[in-house]
């Protein structure tokens, strides 16, 4: 017997709806050049913290890694040959999509999502 727990993963005390997936994605104009487009689409799902942010401290500089996990029936890639890795938006933070895993037990449709902070100065706000 699988587990299916979409209804906990879909209700309002879990999910959340201020994720937004950013994808970039090129095409060929008619002159051939490069034609960069970005496309922001709202989405929810479960986020929780993965590793924490980590703080490493360098003589040079200082940088925080860490990672997010997102739970969902929305698509979301790690990159392709033809596609970027899509960017998430969270809590006012940016997060790159670095893996993607089929969570299909959860039920039907769901990936999980491990995202990494875009930027190197700090993660998601406490509140």
């Amino acid at each position: 017997m699988r587990l299916n727990v979409s209804r906990v993963l879909a209700s309002r005390e879990f999910r959340d709806t201020s994720l937004v997936r950013i994808r970039n994605t090129q095409t060929v104009g008619d002159d051939g050049r490069a034609v960069n487009a970005q496309d922001s689409t709202p989405f929810s799902g479960v986020v929780t913290n993965d590793a924490g942010y980590i703080l490493r401290r360098f003589p040079a500089a200082s940088v925080v890694s860490g990672s997010i996990l997102i739970t969902s029936q929305t698509p979301l890639t790690s990159g392709t040959p033809d596609l970027d890795a899509d960017i998430v938006r969270w809590r006012g933070q940016q997060y790159t999509v670095s893996m993607v895993n089929d969570y299909t037990t959860y039920g039907q449709g769901f990936t999980e999502a491990i995202c990494n902070p875009l930027s190197l100065q700090g993660g998601a706000d406490s509140g």
